[in-house]
């Protein structure tokens, strides 16, 4: 049991009453929701980029880049993603409200990782690389959508199903 939930705590939702305070009175909320989107923004560039170099060649050094700075997005989103984590559900990752979405975080993250890995070791070629670079992205978009239904459903003051949260990994 997260270290901030006491046993006779309701839930109504995705949050207790108290989780619920601590996400809307933490500053990491509005960190989250900032980063969030102009992740999102920087991925749509990014995604350009990259299949604008496989479909003619032209623009390696902007998709490379773009890739870079999605990753140093992705890993800034993380780490404060984990620290909302640790002050709403009282640990850093794998909260059960988020258990899920942190599952396919990790995939992301692995993803990114091993595109970087490759592109400073020479593992891959250029086009590998943008191949590497899209599954990571549609990993991204998996996890995207998963944290954007978490919202709604938090909008909406519901609790997520075991079998949905399935679904969605």
């Amino acid at each position: 049991m997260p270290i901030h939930q006491t046993k006779n705590e309701k839930r109504s939702g995705l949050y207790s009453p108290e989780e619920r305070r601590r996400r809307d009175t933490t500053v990491w909320t509005t960190v989250q929701a900032i980063l969030a989107p102009i992740q999102f923004l920087v991925f749509l560039v990014s995604l350009v980029l990259v299949l604008r170099y496989l479909a003619t060649g032209v623009g390696y050094d902007a998709a490379t880049l773009s890739v870079i700075i999605k990753t140093v997005l992705l890993y800034t989103i993380m780490v404060t993603g984990a620290i909302w984590e640790k002050v709403v559900f009282g640990q850093y990752l794998l909260a059960p409200a988020f258990f899920w979405e942190d599952v396919v975080s990790f995939l992301v993250i692995a993803l990114h990782t091993a595109y970087l890995v490759a592109l400073f070791t020479g593992w891959l070629a250029p086009s590998a690389l943008m191949v590497l670079a899209l599954a990571a992205y549609a990993a991204y978009v998996v996890n995207a959508a998963q944290f954007i239904w978490k919202f709604r459903l938090a909008r909406l003051g519901q609790t997520a199903s075991a079998p949905d949260d399935a679904v969605t990994a």
